[in-house]
């Protein structure tokens, strides 16, 4: 299940950019996997598809908050959010595969543990899809998600601004479902 878009040859190199910037603005980076059953064809445990990249791996500290995780929020069934609590964490940025899984589960599940979300939408992927409804691009794939979190679960944008913000201490901003709604009428006009 490689990433088709963005790239992913470029979407990793954004997200070992933000992973570099964080540990030069000292902001945690927390590694999450996601994990199937053994038998799975997909993330089981122990595969070659488990493991996380070696150049993500090799940028992690000994210290690094480490979670796996079975479904597609980060909230769901594991101690992020304690976790972010205990360590005065009120926003979370999203970087990593995919989009329609755990980018999506993982903003769309902030808001109820009082968090914030950020995706970085260049530092993030998606992958075609195809079943008895229809067939998607990924860049469609990637495009369509991006909207829908932009309008009201996160802040989207480059690794290139986030890496600005995070250096100045500004907050990326972030469109809310009105707006969203009354863009899109508009555009459609």
């Amino acid at each position: 299940m490689e990433i088709q878009y963005p790239p992913r040859k470029e979407s990793l190199n954004r997200i070992l950019e933000a992973m570099d910037a964080a540990e030069q603005a000292d902001i945690p980076v927390v590694a999450v996997q996601h994990k199937m059953p053994e038998d799975a064809p997909i993330f089981a445990e122990g595969s070659a598809g488990f493991v996380l990249h070696p150049q993500i791996e090799e940028r992690l500290r000994p210290d690094t908050k480490r979670i796996t995780k079975q479904f597609a929020s980060v909230y769901d069934d594991t101690d992020f959010a304690e976790w972010c609590q205990q360590h005065d964490i009120n926003t979370v940025t999203i970087t990593g595969y995919m989009n329609n899984n755990c980018v999506l589960g993982t903003a769309e599940g902030a808001e109820p543990h009082g968090m914030s979300a950020e995706v970085l939408s260049d530092a993030t992927g998606a992958i075609h899809f195809s079943n008895e409804i229809g067939d998607v691009p990924a860049q469609r794939v990637h495009e369509t998600i991006m909207t829908i979190l932009h309008s009201n679960f996160a802040a989207v944008t480059t690794t290139e601004a986030w890496k600005q913000a995070s250096t100045d201490g500004s907050a990326a901003p972030m469109s809310n479902l009105v707006e969203s709604a009354l863009q899109g009428k508009a555009s459609q006009s």
